[in-house]
């Protein structure tokens, strides 16, 4: 009777500790900062800054729900150098971008989804001032879904985008992969095509990024960006061709 009681309880506390390594974890929330810095800031493979540096930074909370909301901001030059190379030249302001958003992030058949709203708000800028454009600031919902390493996404601009007049409808389909390489490196391939209605302005960017962890919360980035936008075709502002083929160098700290 002894014996098999000893029988029972080790059989009951190895159980227990298979049970407890098995059992999946719950997620936690989470709050994080972000801070860096890039030889310039391009975004959709259009440059922000006139091919000069940028500095960085955000913030993230991620519910233990899938809900989350963030902020993210940038310094730029694109309303400013717009405004210098209009006919007659305006003085555009607009120095700061500060994106504002949020969403929810689930998972269902084996597939990732993220579905969210994002506000592009240029700081105080008065992009409106160049004769036919408008205000610059720019609302879009988005849907994603991952598979393994690849990630499909779609954003819908509910407003004008980027101050192109009447382009209420705009959208933006870009498809990504992560692939991680070992020793803290990662590769991001990827291609997307932005399409602004009632305009001559679409156009197809795509770009390779290798991805270093150099621990601690430092990591380091170098992304060759391409487009088809021929030279010459709405994209040059003030003497700067803004769609032109390019290499960028990021570091962000994540704390």
């Amino acid at each position: 009777m002894q014996l098999k009681s000893k029988l029972l309880l080790a059989l009951l506390a190895t159980s227990s500790a298979a049970f407890a390594q098995t059992a999946p974890a719950e997620p936690e929330s989470s709050l994080a900062y972000n801070v860096g810095v890039a030889s310039e800031y391009r975004y959709r493979g259009i440059a922000q800054t006139k091919g000069d540096p940028a500095l960085q930074g955000g913030v993230d909370y991620t519910a233990s729900n899938g809900f989350y909301v963030g902020t993210w901001a940038s310094t730029i030059k694109w309303i400013k150098e717009a405004g210098l190379g209009a006919s007659p030249k305006v003085d555009t302001k607009g120095p700061v971008e500060l994106d504002l958003y949020g969403g929810y992030k689930f998972e269902a058949a084996g597939l990732a989804y993220d579905v969210g709203y994002l506000r592009y708000q240029y700081v105080e800028n008065s992009y409106n001032k160049i004769p036919g454009a408008v205000n610059a600031n720019t609302d879009e919902a988005y849907g994603a879904v991952t598979y393994g390493p690849a990630t499909l996404k779609y954003s819908y601009a509910f407003s004008d985008l980027f101050g192109n007049y009447n382009s209420k409808g705009s959208s933006y389909l870009d498809l990504s992969a992560t692939f991680d390489l070992g020793e803290g490196y990662s590769l991001v391939p990827h291609a997307g095509h932005q399409k602004i209605k009632n305009s001559t302005l679409s156009y197809t960017d795509v770009s390779l990024t290798l991805n270093k962890d150099l621990g601690d919360g430092l990591s380091a980035s170098l992304t060759a960006i391409a487009t088809n936008v021929k030279d010459n075709a709405g994209y040059t502002v003030n003497g700067y061709n803004t769609a032109k083929s390019a290499a960028v160098v990021g570091l962000k700290y994540t704390f």
